[in-house]
């Protein structure tokens, strides 16, 4: 038996996003259309809340947004944190001095906001292997001159570490040292990134707990998504939709495998699986 779904949470990049980073009229028109139904639509993101593109932060009705893959859950009306899970000051450093080994351009987010070097991106090309992205991250991370002195000036835990690699050589030995650490989660929503949370903190749980904070089945919750760090939560729904365009592992976690996200399959999804049941 499929439940009415009263909430749905999709992933961004690769998801409701097409390839060159739009967000296309037509999904647009639908996630309004499911909003003004009395279905709960949220991003659920790896991105800090000021990653999310402002079209989305401002669509009327987008109450909620989950951040940093969980790590912070957000009433983007008030503004209030409603759900937060930071990975430890001292976890952090440790991550952080893996990661300078090797060619990356790190990141740390703070509150919501993520900082970079100045010098790495201004070489964004050689990190971000998929150009669309490069102005997406030049315009969302604020440029410091020194992350080390920016986290010993903040001295206080941080929603989530990422590190992009230009050798993917060095992606695999940076993971293997990494995963010796059970107080870190790692992912790599790209395929050539590493996104450190603190251990527990996933799409997947993030989701539930919201919903468990507003009064919402597991059954009654949709997720769509591609990455490995949106397996969780297509798990945990009640109708976890995978992208035509995401790996196989993700698919073999999702209930369903929709169009590609250039196709606008996350927006087909919910008309097919939410808006059926919502009129009901």
């Amino acid at each position: 038996m499929m439940h009415k779904i009263k909430m749905i949470g999709l992933d961004l990049d690769g998801t409701l996003l097409t390839s060159d980073k739009r967000l296309l009229p037509f999904t647009r028109q639908v996630l309004t259309e499911a909003i003004e139904r009395g279905i709960l639509v949220l991003m659920a993101t790896g991105r800090p809340y000021t990653g999310i593109p402002e079209e989305l932060r401002n669509l009327p009705g987008m109450r909620y947004a989950l951040t940093s893959n969980g790590a912070r859950i957000l009433d983007t009306q008030t503004g209030k944190v409603l759900i937060e899970h930071l990975l430890p000051l001292k976890s952090a450093k440790k991550a952080l001095e893996i990661l300078r080994k090797y060619d990356t351009l790190q990141e740390v987010y703070f509150e919501g906001q993520g900082y970079a070097e100045a010098k790495k991106l201004d070489q964004i090309s050689r990190y971000h292997h998929n150009p669309h992205m490069w102005e997406y991250v030049r315009s969302s991370r604020k440029a410091v001159p020194s992350l080390p002195e920016l986290i010993d000036r903040e001295n206080q835990d941080m929603d989530k570490v990422q590190a992009l690699f230009a050798d993917m050589g060095e992606l695999g030995q940076a993971w293997k040292e990494l995963e010796q650490y059970e107080e870190l989660v790692l992912v790599s929503s790209l395929g050539y990134n590493i996104e450190i949370n603190a251990v527990g903190v996933d799409k997947g749980t993030g989701l539930m707990e919201l919903g468990e904070l507003l009064g919402i089945r597991p059954e009654e919750i949709m997720a769509c998504g591609d990455g490995d760090n949106d397996i969780q939560m297509l798990e945990r729904s009640g109708i976890g939709v995978a992208m035509g365009n995401a790996e196989e592992k993700v698919k073999a976690a999702a209930d369903y495998v929709a169009e590609t996200n250039d196709e606008e399959g996350a927006a087909k999804a919910i008309i097919k699986y939410a808006f059926c049941q919502s009129m009901d």
